[in-house]
């Protein structure tokens, strides 16, 4: 089954209240909260994560609504105090006016950036929303201290590429963008941060244009790179200083795939996954430009019986890493998706697959969190709506089933997930 970017990439966690209760009875505390968006009834679902087995059980009031419409990305800022939710909204895009007429860019209806505040129990609580500057929001990070907020948009506002975009919404010219937000740490609220690197009338612009058709960023090594799936390149850009996304001299880098359906990593690497060549493709940050190095040997073709890659996971020790996949070349398999998990060596780059790899999850696997005490693994799966937990063998990388259950039932076609290790 083909899917969206996140249909393909698409939506499921969380834990219900009656496994929950019946599950933390000898529980060890809560060690971390995760919070996962879902689409279909636009909420946030939250739960806290036990020491002692690593179950997880709703926090009091959950879900909670995201004030907006079809959710894509959260993210928890540094210290756990604040909650943001990427709301994609409904009928944004290159759409034909109420009266007819030529064809404009319009933001839909429910869209923009949503501000929780964390409670002492791990409860939401909604502040304000915010705008980017672009049409359709895709993906949203923070630079690394957590003080600065960036939102892809699909398509930049610039009227030069709003224009290539009337003609075809495949022109290379149609490209995206990021808003930058400057962030509160007292409050949690956003304000905009202009592009001082153009000017339109001695007036900065007020966002940072990228490749086309973009679906994902990450910050890595002092480094936003985002993946823009018309021709499979990369847009480096430099965290700069006071908020600003300074231009590198390589404005695109090609990466060989077919089909980029994820972009991730951590300060020294970045990982793509291609479905259509069932290959990852891994990178060291460079040094100097945001460049990115392909590891020695290239990428790497899965030959486990996992297929579909769209997404991947480097543990916290940077050891291993861990792909999900969607698909299976087993015929007699009872679950099409799974988890792979591969020794990472931090010298020569070489991935090697951990004994018992792949690991089953449930369907249409989405994203995958470690929390930070390195013991636990969630993984959250659209079609069926599930969160699977695994065990984390330090030593080894092998993951195994969760002690007391391994899945929790999700609020229904729910997306990525975050969590925050900080309980008050």
């Amino acid at each position: 089954m083909k899917l969206g970017f996140f249909g393909r990439m698409a939506m499921a966690l969380v834990a219900p209240l009656a496994l929950g209760l019946g599950m933390t009875a000898c529980g060890g505390g809560t060690i971390a909260y995760v919070w996962v968006v879902g689409s279909q009834y636009n909420q946030i679902a939250g739960f806290k994560v036990d020491d002692f087995s690593g179950n997880l059980t709703t926090i009091p009031r959950s879900p909670f609504s995201v004030n907006g419409a079809n959710p894509v990305s959260i993210l928890v800022r540094p210290g756990g105090r604040y909650v943001y939710v990427i709301n994609q909204g409904t009928g944004g895009g290159l759409v034909t006016p109420p009266n007819g007429g030529a064809k404009v860019f319009s933001k839909g209806s429910s869209s923009g950036i949503s501000v929780f505040a964390v409670g002492g129990d791990g409860t939401l609580t909604y502040q304000v929303s915010y705008q980017s500057q672009g049409f359709v929001p895709m993906w949203a990070q923070f630079d690394g201290t957590g003080s600065y907020l960036y939102v892809l948009d699909k398509y930049s506002p610039t009227p030069a590429v709003l224009t290539a975009c009337t003609r075809s919404l495949t022109d290379p010219a149609c490209v995206g963008t990021i808003t930058a937000f400057s962030i509160d740490s007292n409050t949690g609220r956003l304000t905009l941060v202009t592009n001082s690197q153009t000017q339109v009338g001695g007036v900065n612009t007020f966002s940072f244009d990228v490749g086309a058709a973009p679906n994902m960023m990450k910050t890595a090594g002092g480094c936003l790179f985002t993946a823009n799936t018309l021709n499979n390149t990369i847009t480096p850009y430099g965290l700069g200083a006071n908020g600003q996304l300074t231009t590198q001299t390589t404005q695109s880098i090609v990466t060989g795939a077919s089909a980029i359906s994820s972009i991730n990593g951590n300060g020294s690497y970045i990982f793509l996954t291609d479905p259509v060549q069932n290959r990852i493709f891994p990178f060291n940050v460079g040094a100097a430009n945001c460049n990115l190095n392909i590891f020695t040997g290239g990428s790497l073709l899965q030959n486990d019986g996992a297929t579909q890659p769209v997404n991947t996971l480097i543990d916290n020790s940077g050891k291993y890493l861990y792909v999900l996949n969607q698909g299976t070349t087993n015929p007699t398999s009872q679950s099409c998706c799974s988890i792979s998990g591969y020794t990472l060596n931090t010298t020569t780059g070489t991935l090697t697959e951990i004994t018992g790899s792949p690991y089953t999850v449930g369907a249409a696997p989405v994203c995958a969190v470690e929390e930070q005490t390195n013991q636990y693994i969630y993984v959250s799966s659209h079609n069926d709506g599930v969160v699977t937990g695994k065990v984390i063998d330090s030593t080894t990388g092998r993951l195994t089933n969760l002690s007391r259950g391994a899945t929790f039932n999700a609020t229904g076609q729910a997306g990525c997930l975050a969590f925050s290790n900080n309980v008050q």
